[in-house]
């Protein structure tokens, strides 16, 4: 059967799927995410897949977890047109995209040495803004500027 459509990742009956991660940033995800901690969990991950809007794609299946904004932050940093399909007993009960934040709090490292945020315990901020489709993260105590490829994020 030519037509006769098959799946690449098998289905989970309650969790979350991020979609449409560039190939290169699946590792990324994955840590950030720390999926690789997860003792309880199964975890799925699919790498070079074909996409017609990335080329190579990734994505990633977790079973029983559903994530927080502040994961969803990370994996926009990273990953900014992901998709989410919230699934609950094997159907799609909910599609998110992620969003780059307008902010970004406590997740990133100033690359500025000399920035307060490196010396005290004090939170990093940054704002984000777009620059020719990368993103760029602008330190709020010290106004240092550094693109997504080089940030540091935890």
């Amino acid at each position: 059967m030519e037509n006769e459509k098959v799946l690449s990742v098998s289905a989970i009956e309650n969790g979350t799927v991020i979609d449409h991660i560039p190939a290169q940033s699946l590792f990324k995800v994955i840590s950030l995410l720390n999926l690789d901690k997860l003792a309880d969990n199964q975890v799925t991950f699919g790498y070079n897949l074909k996409s017609k809007q990335l080329g190579m794609k990734a994505i990633i299946k977790v079973s029983e977890k559903f994530f927080e904004d502040i994961e969803l932050d990370k994996i926009a940093l990273v990953a900014p047109n992901a998709k989410l399909n919230i699934i609950k007993n094997y159907n799609v009960v909910e599609k998110r995209l992620v969003k780059v934040p307008e902010k970004v709090i406590g997740i990133a490292h100033c690359m500025n040495p000399k920035c307060i945020t490196n010396h005290e315990k004090i939170p990093t901020k940054f704002t984000t803004s777009t620059t020719g489709g990368n993103i760029v993260l602008r330190c709020c105590y010290c106004d240092k500027c550094t693109d997504i490829e080089h940030a540091e994020i935890f």
